[in-house]
């Protein structure tokens, strides 16, 4: 199944299945935070198509909002103590092994903006999954990592969702 019919399949189910859209929703931006399993995943697509459909439809768009919050910031969680675990071992493991191009990526993004990099990272493709696993490797401390976490799902989940559900016209009208 290529991402074109995962992604229709997706969009379909969700419209016949509306009090899933939040589950759903969820688990989606938790497959996009876990570092490698966001390039398996096609969820930044499936979300914005999810966002257009709320302003289609009557789903909710608050629970929807909190759902994709929760499941990002529990993905980056998990990828984050992951990280703390393996400590610089995380890179000989698979998929890290593989991209070890990207690895250093993040660990120069890392080290140049801290913990901010946490929050910084979620709007930036790849490396939005990829942080979090590296700022655990490096053992950044709890606390900030789950305050940039925490606070940037909330601010990505409705800047991904918002513009589909027509929020941004209703706040210029």
């Amino acid at each position: 199944m290529d991402f074109e019919s995962l992604r229709v399949s997706a969009l379909a189910f969700v419209e016949a299945h509306r009090a899933w859209t939040p589950l759903i929703v969820g688990a989606l931006a938790f497959c996009e935070s876990i570092a490698f399993l966001s390039m398996l995943v096609p969820a930044t697509v499936i979300l914005i198509g999810i966002g257009a459909m709320i302003g289609a439809t009557d789903i909710a768009f608050w629970p929807v909002v909190t759902a994709a919050a929760v499941g990002a910031a529990l993905g980056d969680w998990l990828s984050y103590e992951f990280g703390r675990s393996y400590g610089e071992g995380a890179k000989r493991l698979w998929p890290m092994r593989r991209y070890p191009e990207m690895v250093a990526k993040g660990e120069v993004f890392l080290k140049r903006w801290g913990a901010a990099a946490v929050a910084l990272g979620r709007f930036f493709g790849p490396a939005c999954a990829v942080v979090p696993l590296i700022a655990g490797m490096f053992g950044v401390a709890r606390l900030p990592f789950q305050v940039a976490n925490v606070l940037s799902a909330l601010v990505w989940a409705f800047v991904l969702l918002a513009p589909g559900a027509g929020l941004l016209a209703w706040f210029q009208g």
